[in-house]
């Protein structure tokens, strides 16, 4: 047969979309697998469409999860994700997706991994690339995760039923520490380009903040704004790269991954249109951001950013700490992206003198697209 063929979900997640594989229907060696996730996303394509697979042509549309039984004792389930990049056959196992995270419980219920009666329910989830725990609450109807509801997510044109999503002890999922360097700033010398101040934050994600000024902006830009400055994207990848040189993941600049750190520029609140044409007051959001994401400025944002901003404004002069307002008393801090507002909230305290956060919180919905059969081509290894 030219190709095989495995029974797969299409979830949106947040303002993501993937597919979704039980783990008993994949083969364990990770080398395979990731081939065969590279073919049924449809990359490499150098047209950056994937027209012959399942992504959609961007990060936030070209992401894998794979969901099977807890090997934690305080979880219910297993989550795996895998971010397939579009125009090179990589699949990055480094971090996790706080948006697709969302989905994480819909379908751990509606395939029957977690038995759930009707109304609200809890889903524990532990999240292997971060080796984190993960409290996802939803309602379920008839046996079945809610979708249908009235709680809208910039980004995403139809309303939805709330998810809550916990993301406990958000500390150091990459580097195993909140501020990896030990430093709320850092600089980085790109030499003939600049030299920049960056404030390294590991909480839920890996990233890399500085300020969008710095950079010339104002971080009111469109996604296609910023990348129509091809000297604005080179600075932001060579700093990402120096970053993750500096935190050890990589020896050189040029073996840095794609994924991980994540690069975001920041920016004190100005009024912006939003990408449906809202006008967004300064008033009524606390700090912005522009998120790059395998190298494309992410149209909305990352749910882990999300998370890893409302974290990073908290701590005491970072670069996101000094340009934001501060947070309410409930710990929520409202985020302005290119799709709109997102409120994220975080709880963050000094111990011993070290910063370090308790838990951050992300509301999100999510939606079961389609539910059947992926084909991956034989060539693919399966």
């Amino acid at each position: 047969m030219s190709q095989h063929f495995i029974p797969a979900v299409f979830y949106r997640g947040g303002t993501s979309k993937g597919v979704f594989f039980n783990a008993k229907v994949l083969p364990q060696d990770r080398d395979r697998l990731s081939h065969m996730l590279v073919a049924a996303l449809g990359s490499p394509d150098p047209y950056g469409r994937q027209l012959d697979g399942m992504g959609g042509g961007i990060s936030s549309l070209s992401k894998a999860v794979i969901i099977g039984p807890s090997t934690h004792p305080e979880a219910d389930v297993d989550y795996t994700f895998i971010q397939i990049a579009v125009d090179q056959p990589v699949a990055d196992w480094s971090n996790n997706c706080g948006n697709l995270s969302s989905a994480v419980g819909h379908f751990a219920v509606d395939e029957g991994l977690v038995a759930a009666k009707d109304g609200e329910v809890l889903v524990r989830i532990h999240q292997t690339n971060t080796r984190k725990l993960i409290h996802s609450r939803f309602q379920v109807k008839d046996g079945k995760a809610q979708t249908q509801g009235d709680y809208v997510i910039a980004g995403v044109a139809t309303p939805g039923s709330r998810i809550r999503l916990d993301f406990l002890d958000p500390d150091g999922a990459v580097t195993g520490r909140l501020l990896p360097t030990g430093h709320v700033v850092d600089t980085i010398d790109l030499g003939e380009d600049g030299r920049f101040e960056v404030s390294i934050v590991d909480a839920t994600s890996l990233i890399v903040y500085v300020d969008a000024t710095a950079l010339g902006l104002t971080g009111a830009e469109s996604p296609d704004e910023i990348e129509a400055r091809p000297s604005v994207m080179d600075r932001l990848e060579a700093l990402r790269r120096r970053a993750g040189v500096l935190l050890g993941l990589a020896v050189t600049p040029e073996t840095v991954g794609l994924q991980t750190p994540r690069i975001a520029m920041v920016a004190a609140p100005l009024t912006f249109k939003a990408l449906d044409g809202d006008e967004i007051a300064a008033d009524r959001y606390d700090i912005a951001t522009r998120m790059i994401s395998m190298q494309r400025a992410h149209k909305a944002i990352p749910g882990t950013g999300g998370l890893n901003l409302g974290v990073a404004t908290q701590i005491a002069d970072t670069i996101p700490n000094r340009l934001s307002r501060p947070a309410s008393a409930a710990g929520e801090v409202r985020v302005a992206n290119p799709s709109g507002l997102v409120s994220v909230g975080a709880v963050v305290r000094q111990r011993d003198g070290m910063w370090t956060a308790d838990s951050a919180v992300l509301f999100r919905t999510a939606r079961r697209l389609m539910q059947g059969e992926v084909a991956i081509p034989a060539s693919s290894g399966q």
